[in-house]
């Protein structure tokens, strides 16, 4: 009777081996599991296909959050920030994370602030330029000594002074602005512009 036992319990050990055995899979825990997205990387570029190298690749970007910087150390890029953290290890600890967030919080809050700032100002100059479309704008005067005396037809000034017709007295203007315009007109170089 105790063979038997001793018998049954060497056989349930051994089909207990069996079972426990690992399969022929590579368990991580025999094989030097990478420290950092480097060295992940670095064994996904080893795989035999495409499609193999990919999903490593994914399986790295998943696992890893931080990148190793050239002086050592890690670096941490948020994307959503569009700005790097420094953080201890490979992957930020709850500590580091925590710092991330309340970053992140403090740009939405500028982020915030400022296109609020932008949409005011943008509605401060439709205003203006609203008003400036409203408002009359006076029409510049000239000032009374630069003012022209209104031209008056030779006819209309002989008859308010008294002139007769062909008199000299009323034809010497006109015939004085007439030789006026003929000495300018001969008494300029070409090329010159004339005085005025």
């Amino acid at each position: 009777m105790i063979l038997p036992r001793i018998s049954a319990l060497l056989m349930i050990a051994i089909a207990g081996c069996v079972v426990l055995q690992p399969s022929h899979a590579h368990a991580q825990w025999w094989s030097r599991a990478p420290a950092d997205f480097e060295d992940c990387a670095d064994k996904a570029e080893k795989a035999p296909t495409r499609e193999e190298k990919t999903s490593q690749l994914t399986e790295c970007n998943a696992k890893f959050a931080g990148r190793r910087k050239p002086g050592g150390g890690y670096s941490y890029f948020d994307f959503m920030q569009n700005r790097s953290f420094d953080i201890a290890g490979p992957n930020p600890t709850p500590e580091e994370q925590k710092q991330i967030d309340e970053q992140y919080t403090a740009f939405l809050d500028r982020e915030r602030r400022s296109s609020i700032a932008a949409a005011f100002t943008a509605k401060q100059q439709q205003l203006q330029q609203a008003s400036l479309r409203n408002a009359q704008v006076p029409v510049p005067v000239e000032a009374p000594n630069k003012r022209q005396a209104p031209a008056i037809d030779l006819r209309t000034r002989a008859k308010a002074t008294g002139c007769t017709r062909h008199s000299f007295s009323c034809d010497w203007p006109r015939l004085s602005e007439s030789i006026k315009d003929l000495k300018k007109l001969f008494s300029s170089p070409p090329g010159k512009p004339k005085r005025g």
